[in-house]
């Protein structure tokens, strides 16, 4: 029985958090916010995600860097763009997302546990 607040372990198991490698990434013409990458996750192929960094992250910053991904999210339209996932970020102190990211390079689609 899970307590209010928590969720249990086999809740948590329905998340599919992959390693990505970001292979492509550009602005979203018309939205000053919003950055289209492409996504390597393994076997699960390429995805192409949505994410609102634009304000903080140059696009070629981003290719070659290892992302946690939520890879078994609906997918959802975005500005006419269909994300096929969500990239994890923290805020810090001062509100400018920070990605989540593995301590050194492995293998793209390793599930996280």
């Amino acid at each position: 029985m899970a307590e209010e607040g928590y969720v249990s372990i086999d809740e948590f198991m329905k998340i599919d958090l992959r390693v990505g490698l970001v292979k492509h990434a550009e602005r979203v013409r018309g939205a000053s916010r919003l950055l289209r990458l492409i996504v390597d996750l393994g076997e699960l192929g390429e995805r192409q995600l949505v994410a609102g960094l634009a304000k903080w992250y140059k696009p070629e910053d981003l290719v070659g860097k290892y992302i946690i991904v939520v890879a078994n999210l609906k997918p959802r339209r975005i500005r006419g763009i269909e994300s096929q996932g969500m990239l994890l970020a923290a805020d810090s102190e001062d509100g400018t997302p920070v990605l989540v990211t593995v301590e050194r390079p492995v293998k793209p689609g390793t599930r996280l546990r």
